[in-house]
């Protein structure tokens, strides 16, 4: 009798446990659910962004391997638009996981170079290569220019800085001398570190007439300006803001990585954000015939020295580089790279 008493006296175990378990599979549904959301809603709105390059699907990323990409900045304006206009920002990336190295090239916009691709001989400001030829054209010059194999391109309205900033947060970057941008609405910006937005970082990036530097400088704060939202964007570890920052790009950048190649990027690479080198190709002005116009030269050795670092960032043998130009450069016995802008450049049609 006392036993059964004892028994019915036993407090009776409450299903807490079971409570808490499917509180738990709900959360991880939910946040699954969530994900798939955005990952599906993001996969579509940058579907009209993937282009393929010469034709060809690049396999680099996906296989985690060192790759390099041509960065191209097009001014449409307001339109949003990226199929036409000259690509003022040129920028060769090397991404490479195993050494956890990014490593960052400007070529400048009037750097003389040959347009690969046309029916006819056609040497003139690299910048043309995107209107007259698109992306293709634009990858197998630069890539002929510096004997690099360049797999990926980004062409991006340089007018959506403004959002990517903004997407990310804002920047920091170290401003080199104070200035005050008179060629849009007076912006001011203070030497030292600065946080800026969307308008101030597109503003900062553009400016080159108060620059002493003129276009190198406009150049250096291009990539600063790069460096920044990387720097922003790895440190982004949820699907959601990821989905938010691709979503914003969607409408303003032609490239051919695909969705898949982004989000590669982002899981594998993302600790070759962690060191970024910078440098630019130097150039000598001139004024270059038939025209004449001003153009930058590259020498051969600044050639040379740019095609080492590149390839040795994507882990290639450095080769001895001998394209258009350095034919050009032999050809102009008299040209001297001194800093002389006076100089004339003649450019001579290949015999066939």
């Amino acid at each position: 009798m006392e036993s059964r008493m004892s028994r019915r006296q036993q407090p009776q175990k409450r299903p807490w446990g079971r409570i808490w378990l499917l509180v738990l599979v709900l959360g991880f549904f939910t946040a699954g659910t969530y994900a798939l959301r955005l990952y599906s809603q993001t996969k579509y709105a940058l579907g009209d962004t993937y282009r393929l390059a010469n034709g060809k699907v690049a396999t680099e990323i996906q296989d985690k391997k060192p790759f390099a990409a041509l960065l191209l900045g097009v001014d449409t304006g307001a339109d949003g638009r990226i199929d036409k206009g000259n690509s003022d920002t040129m920028i060769i990336a090397v991404v490479n996981p195993q050494k956890k190295q990014t490593t960052l090239v400007s070529v400048p916009r009037d750097t003389a170079a040959q347009l690969i691709g046309t029916k006819t001989f056609n040497m003139q400001k690299i910048n043309a290569a995107y209107n007259v030829g698109g992306s293709d054209m634009a990858i197998n010059t630069v890539s002929k220019l510096v004997n690099v194999p360049i797999k990926y391109f980004l062409t991006i309205n340089m007018g959506a800085l403004e959002k990517v900033v903004n997407a990310v947060g804002g920047i920091d970057v170290d401003v080199p001398f104070s200035f005050t941008s008179h060629h849009t609405n007076n912006e001011h910006f203070t030497k030292g570190p600065m946080h800026l937005n969307g308008r101030m970082a597109l503003v900062y990036a553009r400016m080159r007439y108060e620059d002493p530097k003129g276009d190198y400088g406009r150049q250096e704060r291009q990539q600063q300006v790069i460096k920044a939202i990387l720097k922003k964007a790895v440190s982004m570890d949820t699907l959601g803001n990821f989905s938010e920052l691709l979503s914003t790009l969607s409408k303003n950048i032609a490239t051919n990585l695909s969705f898949n190649d982004m989000l590669g990027v982002f899981q594998n690479y993302r600790d070759a954000a962690s060191t970024i080198k910078s440098d630019h190709l130097a150039g000598q002005g001139a004024w270059v015939y038939p025209g004449p116009s001003s153009y930058q030269i590259a020498s051969t050795a600044e050639l040379q020295r740019v095609s080492n670092k590149l390839r040795t960032a994507l882990g290639l043998q450095t080769e001895t580089i001998y394209n258009q130009n350095t034919r050009e450069n032999k050809a102009n016995i008299d040209f001297k790279f001194d800093g002389n802008q006076d100089q004339v450049y003649t450019i001579y049609v290949p015999e066939n």
